[in-house]
């Protein structure tokens, strides 16, 4: 029987402490038994597009900041959505962002879901549980 855990959840977020909080509320609920973390645009584009990166695993699910150094979370997101390996991940734009534009823009991308992340910590924590039943207990992915 194979011990590795697959890839759940790919979380590309800049700030380390709203990726800390994260990452803690996923677990604390025992969502996303395997999270990695990148930490910019930049990452992200390796992680999924270089020719280094064609070992890495593809997650089951994409929480993904907007305000990101390098290429920013908008940028990612069309490169995500443009590619057939990597078209039907669920991405989920978790950000601090609640301007109109940039939910549109997202949308008109391919986001699958745009969520503002709360700024107190119960509803912070909430959310993410919220988040994570529907994305990995849910929601039946191809």
């Amino acid at each position: 029987m194979n011990n590795i855990m697959p890839l759940e959840i790919l979380l590309i977020e800049d700030n380390d402490q709203d990726a800390e909080l994260t990452i803690r509320a996923m677990r604390e609920y025992n969502m996303g038994n395997k999270i990695v973390r990148l930490s910019d645009g930049q990452e992200a584009m390796d992680y999924f597009f270089s020719t280094d990166g064609k070992n890495n695993e593809i997650p089951r699910l994409i929480l993904l900041d907007i305000k990101l150094p390098g290429f920013n979370g908008l940028e990612v997101l069309k490169q995500l959505k443009s590619h057939d390996t990597t078209r039907t991940i669920p991405v989920v734009i978790l950000t601090s962002s609640t301007e109109e534009k940039d939910i549109q823009a997202c949308y008109r991308l391919g986001v699958n879901s745009y969520i503002s992340k709360p700024v107190e910590f119960d509803s912070f924590q909430n959310t993410m549980k919220t988040l994570g039943m529907y994305w990995l207990l849910m929601n039946r992915a191809p």
